[in-house]
């Protein structure tokens, strides 16, 4: 529909730019909006009227195709979804969640009754500023140096307005002059220092970067220093000796200094503030602040000059010298030091005397046949601190006696030291050896320091001392000679096994001698030896030796002295010599015990002699293998018993082994003396009594027999047709019986004598041929073999028809 009404009308609403267009029936109007991402935004169809029936399209730009999105039917076509979260609201189209995608035009047709409304809406999507980032390329820069600052920004529709502002602590926050994203400092400079932040604004909303600090580092400057108490001398400051003194120092640096005080460039402190509690003499000179950049490696400093008023230390010093080749004496005053110079003068003696005058030293000349021994003089000292003078005195004295002389040997006698004293008097006496041909001239004390050499003994050498006051020289003398040794006997002994004392003097020397001993095989005798002992006493040298053994101690042990100039020794003969023998031991008993685990043993002596014990020692052997074979090897004595008391004359031995062979001896001791050893015995067996063991045996047989006897006979019988021979035998007629009756053997009587000969522990003789009663409790020995010792012998290890014969000792 067509009208002819042709009129333009502009509206302006916020965000948006609307025109109209009308032309007959029908009207067209333009609109710009804006909407931003991930909001939400609302397109009116128009604002004229409210259309019962409209359509939106999307219009991409670049595009000329619409795509409908929406109706008046209330639906959204899912077409929309791609512009975001699209619903009506009336005949508005409202796009949540708004997407860059949705930028675009907009058409909405609106239809009414009486007019139809095309609106075209340009959208614009808008992205906010998101938060801006500092950065500075040196957050501490060196003062001059160019520093640059950016403020960056990701994301965010233009434009975008910087604002920069920094923050001073101390003096608050101040905007700069820059609406750049980059700052450019092309000399940054101490001022420049503070927080810095940026702020970014657009059209959607505005954000702050988060604070960076630039640090400008610089200086130090020149420091200044500041003393207190404030007094000017000549050359700088001065104070008064005992006062406090605080020397105070400042110098502007970033990061803060640090101070180091020099004393004559000498460190003494650390720290901006020195305190000198109480300032003293030695306090003055130069004192240097250095103030230190560490961060820069820079620094500066400052030197000033401290003087220090104070009296000289200690005291003054009054003496007398030599001089003039000992003919003349020197009086000295001298009190050095001292803020003005100590003034000195010597006062008079006599009418003669002048008065010497001088600044810390005054000295006066004396002959020595003027002085009378014991003279004082007198020095007056002056000085302004002073509140009275001080006077000083020397008394002039030759000391009584004379020099002593003495030598001595350093460590390991590799030096000789000579020393010449003569101590007291004023002036000091000089000293000097053999006339000044060894060593220097020297006051009181002379030490003379030559190598060791044999050649110096019996060598004199002399002192010579001379003094002012003395008219003639006097002198001592010290003569170097080897150690002197004497003992008090040449030959000596002792009994075996006691201690024995070996003794020699060293006479008095004027050198120190090193005595050492050496014993029987020339061997030095060291203190760390528990054998041997050493004491030493007012010049005696005792060498003891414990526990002497005969034969191993004997022989000649040396004393050996020895000094700087040589060496001397002294031998003394040892004989250790052993007790009397002690009496021979026989064995009268030895027998095991029923289990063969014990031993009894009893003994006698023979001869005469002392005795203080007795020793058992035991062989044992060891089978090998069961059987007639040979034994294992006798192994060595050993000694299962000792201490035994001289009166005892019996012992008991237990833990033996049954299948063990054992011999034994019996030895008699005189302390340490042994005497022979008995004769070698192996244990007898106890006695053993056989008749219970034959009778059992006995009366087991007789049943045996009679037992198989009937049972033989029952059989013949039944039997007889089988075995006619036999039954004839038993059943013959009475006169072939008692023609065999006669029959008898003749050794019954042999062997039962000699079962009773054996009983009584006599030599018993038995062999494998003998009668079936014989009983097994019988325990026969085998005679030895010509190589295994009858004493390593067992019945276990014979054969059972082996001939036995046993020989037992009870």
């Amino acid at each position: 529909m067509e009208c002819c009404l042709s009129q333009r009308v502009s509206w302006n609403f916020p965000n948006t730019f609307l025109r109209w267009v009308v032309y007959s029936g029908q009207v067209t109007k333009e609109v710009t909006a804006n909407g931003v991402v991930l909001r939400s935004v609302e397109l009116k169809c128009g604002e004229v009227e409210s259309f019962s029936t409209f359509f939106w399209y999307f219009i991409k730009y670049g595009t000329d195709r619409p795509v409908p999105i929406a109706t008046s039917f209330n639906r959204v076509y899912s077409t929309a979804a791609l512009l975001g979260d699209a619903r009506l609201k009336g005949s508005s189209l409202v796009i949540d969640n708004l997407q860059m995608v949705a930028e675009g035009r907009y058409m909405c047709q609106g239809i009414t009754p009486t007019v139809e409304v095309t609106t075209y809406i340009d959208l614009t999507v808008l992205v906010p500023v998101l938060t801006p980032i500092l950065q500075i390329n040196v957050s501490a820069p060196r003062e001059g140096s160019p520093v640059m600052l950016s403020c960056d920004v990701k994301n965010g529709t233009g434009p975008i307005e910087y604002i920069w502002q920094r923050t001073v602590i101390q003096e608050g926050t101040f905007p700069v002059e820059s609406s750049e994203s980059v700052i450019v400092l092309a000399a940054v400079n101490r001022s420049h220092t503070g927080w810095y932040t940026c702020t970014v604004k657009n059209a959607v909303n505005e954000e702050i970067s988060g604070r960076h600090y630039l640090d400008v580092i610089y200086g130090p400057d020149e420091p200044v220093i500041n003393i207190q108490p404030y007094a000017i001398s000549e050359n700088g400051f001065a104070a008064n000796e005992l006062e406090e003194v605080t020397l105070n120092c400042t110098a502007f640096s970033n990061p803060p200094c640090q101070y180091v005080w020099l004393y004559n460039n000498s460190q003494v402190y650390e720290g901006q503030m020195y305190i000198i509690r109480k300032i003293s003499r030695g306090h003055t000179g130069m004192y240097t602040c250095l103030a230190k950049n560490y961060h820069l490696d820079t620094h500066t400093a400052l030197t000033v000059s401290l003087t220090v008023y104070y009296l000289p230390e200690g005291s003054p010093s009054c003496t007398a010298m030599s001089h003039n080749n000992y003919k003349e004496v020197a009086l000295w005053c001298s009190w050095t030091g001292g803020l003005p110079l100590i003034k000195l003068q010597w006062l008079k003696t006599s009418e003669d005397d002048k008065v010497i005058v001088s600044n810390s030293n005054a000295t006066k000349i004396i002959k020595g046949e003027d002085i009378i021994n014991g003279s004082s003089y007198t020095c007056k000292i002056s000085h302004p601190a002073l509140k009275q003078h001080i006077l000083c005195r020397t008394i002039v004295s030759i000391p009584d006696g004379g020099p002593n002389c003495s030598a001595v040997a350093t460590k390991l006698n590799e030096f000789v030291m000579l020393t010449c004293e003569w101590l007291g008097g004023l002036p000091l006496v000089m000293l000097d050896w053999n006339n000044k041909q060894i060593g220097d001239s020297k006051e009181s004390s002379n030490i003379y320091v030559f190598k060791s050499n044999t050649s110096y003994n019996g060598k004199l050498f002399t002192c010579r001392a001379r003094h002012p006051l003395s008219k003639e020289t006097k002198e001592c003398n010290i003569r170097l000679e080897v150690p002197a040794l004497n003992s008090s006997e040449s030959n000596t002994s002792v009994l075996e096994g006691n201690d024995i004392n070996l003794m020699c003097y060293l006479q008095p020397s004027n050198l120190t001698s090193e005595i050492i001993w050496y014993n029987n095989k020339n061997i030095k005798i060291t203190s760390d030896l528990q054998k041997y002992g050493m004491v030493k006493e007012n010049g005696w040298y005792n060498l003891t030796i414990h526990e002497t053994v005969y034969k191993v101690d004997s022989g000649q042990y040396r004393c050996s002295a020895f000094n700087a100039v040589g060496n001397s020794s002294i031998g003394i003969t040892l004989q250790v010599k052993q007790y009397p023998a002690p009496p021979n031991v026989t064995i009268n008993k030895i027998i095991y015990s029923q289990k063969r685990t014990e031993v009894d043993l009893e003994w006698l002596t023979k001869g005469l002699g002392d005795l203080t014990s007795f020793m058992v020692q035991r062989q044992t052997s060891i089978r090998s293998f069961p059987g007639p074979k040979r034994l294992a090897q006798t192994v060595s004595w050993e000694t299962v018993a000792k201490d035994i008391e001289p009166d005892i004359r019996g012992h008991k031995l237990g833990g033996l082994h049954p299948a063990n062979i054992y011999a034994f001896r019996i030895l008699a001791l005189n302390h340490k003396t042994t005497g022979f050893p008995s004769e070698v015995k192996t244990p007898a067996d106890p006695p053993f009594n056989a008749y219970p063991a034959v009778i059992g045996a006995g009366v087991a047989g007789m049943i045996a027999a009679a037992v198989a006897s009937l049972l033989v006979f029952q059989y013949i019988v039944r039997n007889r047709e089988n075995n006619p021979r036999l039954h004839d035998l038993l059943f013959r007629p009475r006169g072939q019986a008692e023609a065999r009756e006669n029959i008898r053997n003749p050794e019954d009587a042999e062997t039962a004598a000699d079962v009773e000969e054996g009983s009584d522990g006599a030599e018993v003789s038995n062999t494998a041929a003998d009668a079936p009663g014989t009983s097994d409790a019988a325990v026969p020995t085998v005679p030895a073999s010509e190589d295994v010792p009858l004493s390593q012998l067992s019945v276990a290890d014979l054969p059972g028809d082996a001939p036995v014969t046993v020989t037992a000792t009870p």
